[in-house]
């Protein structure tokens, strides 16, 4: 009796919560909706605005258990993005105030070591982080890297709506799905960091973990 009782309340919370977020989403199916409620992570196809046309990627949605600006504190702590972006070995900031950060990073495929550059846009109004490859910089292995993470409040709760779009040297029927493969493993990864309360690495004063 009392699971049976568990189970009505969980379902009353999960469409309630369904319901609420549902204005500050992209366009989810019923059954979405309530599995993110569940806490799934919603993979789509859903590009973001600046993609371009061969651009691969997609969008990620999911539920935190946490205040927006618990969130908000882990997705601008630039050299903490190691604990959740797959591949990602270094981080270094080089230049960052309230609206804008410039930042190298460092990430590993194999045996081998690529560094790129992003400008990224921070809106605290808006609780959303735009970026994409800073212009003039050596991006080695990236010709397009965009996107953009958002998070609205929800029933005492945290939505975030992670998207990207990627177009690297490699040929990308060589690529295909792994930029969107990866993003459910991010976003899984930030929730944990931010829920967990998973401490930064150690860095030096370049901004490079500490070994």
């Amino acid at each position: 009796m009392k699971l049976a009782l568990f189970a009505l309340l969980s379902a009353l919370a999960a469409c309630a919560l369904a319901t609420n977020v549902a204005a500050a989403l992209p366009p989810l199916t019923e059954d979405q909706r309530h599995r993110l409620a569940a806490r799934d992570v919603i993979v789509l196809d859903t590009l973001p605005p600046a993609a371009g046309k061969s651009a691969q990627g997609g969008t990620a949605l999911a539920i935190v258990r946490a205040s927006p600006e618990d969130v908000w504190r882990v997705l601008t702590d630039y050299r903490g993005h190691p604990r959740f972006y797959p591949r990602v070995t270094a981080v270094d900031v080089l230049q960052a105030d309230e609206r804008h950060a410039l930042i190298r990073y460092q990430v590993g495929i194999g045996p081998f070591s690529f560094v790129f550059y992003m400008d990224k846009y921070p809106d605290p109004q808006r609780r959303r982080i735009e970026w994409k490859l800073a212009e003039g910089r050596a991006n080695s292995l990236f010709r397009e890297n965009t996107g953009y993470w958002q998070i609205e409040e929800a029933n005492g709760a945290t939505v975030v709506t992670y998207a990207i779009a990627v177009r690297t040297l490699v040929p990308g029927f060589l690529t295909m799905g792994s930029e969107r493969d990866s993003l459910a493993g991010t976003v899984t990864a930030m929730r944990n960091v931010v829920e967990k309360g998973t401490p930064a690495p150690a860095a030096d004063r370049s901004g490079k973990p500490a070994n």
